[in-house]
């Protein structure tokens, strides 16, 4: 999975981020829209300098995307979230 990356922020492909929340692609937009999914994009600093941290809540879970500075996704971890 690759994230965009430009100087407005990170993007990541509704095909990508939907199985992840347990959505159809076609649900992604729709949902951050209404708002029900909600998002934070976050630089690293010192040990994790050169990465970029992206979370994602929707429906009690919460969907995290460490990538490099390339948008390369190093990890993906999704939990059960009380957000």
């Amino acid at each position: 999975m690759k994230v965009t990356l430009t100087d407005k922020g990170a993007t990541v492909d509704a095909h990508d981020l939907g199985p992840l929340l347990g959505l159809t692609p076609a649900e992604v937009p729709e949902k951050m829209r209404a708002g029900e999914i909600t998002s934070q994009s976050e630089e690293g600093r010192d040990e994790d300098a050169g990465r970029i941290r992206l979370t994602f809540w929707y429906a009690g879970q919460r969907v995290r995307l460490i990538c490099d500075s390339t948008g390369t996704v190093l990890k993906t971890t999704r939990i059960r979230s009380a957000n």
